[in-house]
């Protein structure tokens, strides 16, 4: 039987939505990378010093996420600190076990010395923002069941320091890094603690274009279309780029300096075209008295730590996602 539903939206290489409301995220764009977008299933043996498990938090709405669990070794604290994971993808594309954040993850797992608790958020368009920053939300407030022992997870009970967790998010997942932090700050978390958040490269933007994504290139993790057309698909219907979640800096968004925030490490990509408007939220960040670390890469775009493909071929981009790991870890260890 033919189907006779028609595309209405496409998003090169990534995504294509059809009149029906259903939704083809199949790779489309050179086969070379198809891997980088598969997923990677979890196993419970340590391999290469980490082990993995998905895990649903949320039986009623399904919300699940994968755990990142480094193998002890000699010098290791007793408890270690959790990162809350939120991932990237424009919040239409990519999912918590794709093997972008797989082989990103349990590299930070391992080097850092801590346990990373990804979220398999929703999605637009099916699950227009705020979705994703409630499934970010509620994350939060399962690990602090955990802490209080009002939830059952082995792994964390045995392993994690629940005073020292960090937010942690890629692109888009940045955005999410603000969000929850902004809201984790109005809540009553004890015995949890939010020591503190990184952002790497996060999606914010100003309805008009910016200096830098006029002359920067497009890059395998970002260009333009991607931009506009994923935002289009997520932000709530009716908003624009000026909207809350994508520019916290704006005058839509509550006065930074109102929030309570733990020390945030915001991390930026030379090359990328978001730098100038993430520059913008770090200078916003310091006017308002708030506790924020920068971390420049040199040379490289949006995400470039994600291309597995380039940290084998390139070795600049492979000393500077090194740098980046390191820049984390630190930030982690000193707060």
């Amino acid at each position: 039987m033919v189907s006779d539903k028609k595309l209405v939206q496409e998003v090169t290489g990534w995504l294509k939505v059809f009149d029906d409301g259903s939704v083809d995220r199949t790779w489309t764009g050179p086969p070379e990378a198809r891997f980088m977008t598969e997923p990677v299933p979890p196993h419970h043996e340590f391999k290469n010093g980490v082990a993995t498990s998905d895990v649903i938090i949320d039986s009623t709405s399904g919300l699940t996420v994968r755990i990142y669990l480094p193998e002890k070794k000699p010098g290791d604290e007793d408890k270690l600190p959790v990162l809350l994971h939120f991932h990237g993808g424009g919040f239409c594309v990519s999912q918590a076990d794709w093997y972008i954040y797989y082989h990103t993850y349990t590299a930070l797992a391992s080097r850092a010395r801590v346990i990373c608790v990804s979220v398999y958020l929703r999605r637009a368009p099916e699950n227009r923002l705020p979705a994703a920053c409630e499934d970010g939300y509620s994350a939060l407030l399962w690990l602090q069941c955990v802490a209080k022992g009002q939830s059952e997870q082995p792994w964390l009970h045995s392993h994690a320091d629940f005073t020292r967790v960090f937010l942690i998010g890629d692109s888009s997942g940045g955005n999410l890094v603000h969000q929850v932090a902004a809201v984790g700050g109005k809540m009553q978390l004890s015995p949890l603690r939010l020591a503190g958040g990184v952002m790497i490269h996060p999606g914010f933007v100003r309805p008009e274009r910016s200096k830098s994504e006029l002359q920067q290139k497009d890059s395998p993790f970002l260009t333009l279309e991607m931009l506009d057309k994923f935002l289009k698909l997520a932000l709530p219907v009716g908003s624009n780029k000026e909207h809350p979640i994508t520019c916290p800096m704006g005058a839509a968004a509550p006065p930074i300096s109102d929030l309570k925030l733990p020390p945030l490490l915001l991390c930026v990509a030379e090359k990328d075209q978001l730098m100038d408007t993430e520059m913008e939220y770090y200078e916003a960040m310091k006017k308002g008295g708030k506790d924020v670390e920068l971390l420049i890469n040199k040379g490289v775009g949006h995400s470039f730590y994600l291309d597995k493909i380039a940290l084998l071929t390139d070795p600049h981009t492979a000393a500077q996602a090194d740098h980046l790991i390191a820049g984390i870890t630190d930030f982690i260890k000193n707060h």
